[in-house]
């Protein structure tokens, strides 16, 4: 995976609402994009497994109404699940679907319909007819009438994170008076910490406290938006009360330099694992990343962040997501054993050995059996510049008087 400011375009999004509008039908909209070495290359070439899952509506589409189509579907094999999931209201539903006779579509069961004004992520993996798995992950957010304005939150509601959360309001539409919006969104904590909101031009605020949070910590966050004026004659429509726990903390220091990652839970010790991080022309980001998702498999296809057909891994195991623009910590299984703890191959990503289908006794595995959205990835010694404070949850990587700098409130 490579972060696409130095590429000829921007990956989507997947946690946050940034995805590019990318027909569904090409193949590449919500794919990811991390690989590397003559392995890789090989299982580009020999499609395995052959075809790319299709999902309606596009990655990233907004204002999907009620009646628009909504499907999962494959050229062959069949599809072994697919989750179509409300992830950001007060209380997330999945809307219930079903498979057709060969297993190869997935539509909505008949009556469902989506909410408007809210945000869906698709789920689905594909087995093919030589038992390859392939996965696809995609966002979608429903129509909002032209004169009212909502906001999309992360993490989600009830979840339990590590201690590097950082809270997101995504908005649909520009807002103007971001003073008005922010102070319409209250945050507390048990026990109680001072969080301060940044804003990342004027669709997007972050909150975070100074340090991280406290494990236990329980956080609500109140969006009294309903009728507040964000812009001339747009206003809010929803009212809703959310909140999250912080669980135990976990922060894993990896090193480019000497090809290793020292996992620290409650900061202790726990294990230090042999990785290969971004090669040469593609070193991985320094800096602190933090944890927006967990795949047990994904497929990562250089054409989706700009390195054209240069692999194309459908069934990538243990994938942890670490930034917005394609950076990845996953299993690997096409390199040899001696590559991890030796050399750096891959195209940005940090790679822990693996095996083809997933190894739950396999160092990624192990990691990945112990990671929790809003734990943090720390990564030093790369030849990289520092992660932009807005690329996934960046924003520990920004010092805490220009953080508060940020808001629109004093």
């Amino acid at each position: 995976m490579r972060n696409m400011t130095k590429r000829a375009g921007v990956h989507g999004a997947a946690l946050l609402t940034r995805a590019a509008l990318i027909a569904a039908l090409t193949g590449l909209a919500g794919l990811t994009g991390c690989a590397g070495g003559p392995a890789a290359l090989l299982e580009s070439k020999a499609g395995t497994p052959a075809d790319t899952i299709t999902v309606t509506p596009a990655d990233g589409a907004k204002g999907v109404g009620r009646t628009d189509r909504i499907a999962v579907g494959v050229p062959d094999g069949r599809l072994e699940r697919v989750k179509v999931t409300q992830v950001e209201d007060a209380r997330p539903a999945e809307l219930p679907g079903r498979l057709s006779a060969d297993g190869r579509t997935w539509t909505p069961s008949a009556g469902a319909v989506v909410a408007l004004a809210a945000k869906y992520r698709v789920d689905a993996v594909a087995v093919d007819g030589a038992g390859h798995r392939s996965a696809r992950h995609t966002t979608f957010t429903t129509a909002v009438p032209e004169d009212r304005f909502t906001a999309y939150f992360s993490p989600e509601n009830r979840a339990t994170v590590g201690t590097g959360m950082i809270i997101s309001v995504d908005f649909n539409r520009e807002v103007q008076d971001r003073a008005a919006v922010q102070r319409a969104i209250r945050i507390t904590s048990d026990p109680p910490v001072e969080v301060a909101g940044h804003w990342f031009g004027k669709e997007r605020i972050d909150f975070r406290p100074r340090e991280y949070w406290q494990p236990g910590t329980e956080v609500t966050v109140e969006l009294a938006l309903r009728d507040v004026q964000a812009a001339p004659g747009v206003f809010g429509m929803r009212h809703k009360t959310v909140g999250f726990t912080v669980g135990r903390s976990q922060v894993s220091l990896v090193d480019a330099e000497d090809h290793t990652m020292e996992v620290r839970r409650d900061g202790e010790p726990l294990s230090t694992l042999p990785v290969t991080a971004g090669d040469a022309k593609n070193p991985t980001y320094n800096g602190k990343m933090v944890v927006t998702e967990l795949h047990d498999v994904t497929r990562m296809n250089g054409g989706s962040v700009g390195f054209g057909a240069e692999y194309d891994i459908k069934d990538v195991p243990h994938a942890i997501r670490l930034t917005t623009t394609g950076t990845f910590l996953h299993g690997n299984y096409w390199e040899t054993a001696d590559t991890f703890g030796s050399e750096n191959v891959s195209h940005g990503c940090v790679g822990l050995r693996d095996t083809k289908g997933g190894d739950p006794d396999s160092p990624a595995g192990w990691f990945f059996e112990r990671t929790l959205v809003g734990d943090v990835v720390e990564v030093v010694n790369s030849r990289d510049r520092t992660v932009a404070p807005d690329n996934g949850l960046g924003g520990w990587n920004m010092e805490w008087n220009k953080w508060r700098a940020g808001s629109a409130v004093r």
